[in-house]
């Protein structure tokens, strides 16, 4: 199936697509910062996405698409081969960032966006374990 967006519609759409203050995100951040996390620091490796420097737990809210969440990835139908190599390095770069900051000290949470949409109580809930452990 083609894409029903033209091309210049496509790179618009695209375009739009956030990297900070997400909806998983904002929907998250009241709660975690009652529990003494940051959101959006500067200077730790990888960027997390809150972070709670006492406790050294960094959380990230991957989203399912640029994170190929196995319950959520659906492949791109077009310029696929573009998008899974973009994919795949987001892929691969998670998988370096767990290892450098676990290496440091670091608790590392990754909570995928249909998580944060379907089960928020259940992701905070994740949280609190986290820092009694």
């Amino acid at each position: 199936m083609s894409d029903v967006l033209t091309k210049e519609q496509r790179h618009y759409n695209m375009s739009r697509i956030r990297s900070t203050r997400t909806e998983p995100e904002l929907k998250l951040k009241g709660a975690l910062e009652s529990l003494g996390f940051e959101y959006q620091v500067v200077g730790i490796y990888g960027r997390p996405d809150f972070v709670n420097r006492n406790n050294k737990i960094a959380i990230f809210i991957d989203g399912c698409y640029w994170h190929k969440c196995p319950q959520d990835f659906v492949k791109p139908e077009t310029r696929s081969e573009f998008w899974m190599q973009k994919i795949e390095r987001n892929v691969s770069r998670d998988g370096i960032v767990n290892r450098r900051l676990k290496s440091e000290g670091w608790k590392v949470l990754r909570i995928w966006e249909h998580d944060v949409r379907k089960y928020p109580n259940k992701v905070i809930s994740r949280v609190k374990r986290a820092l009694k452990s």
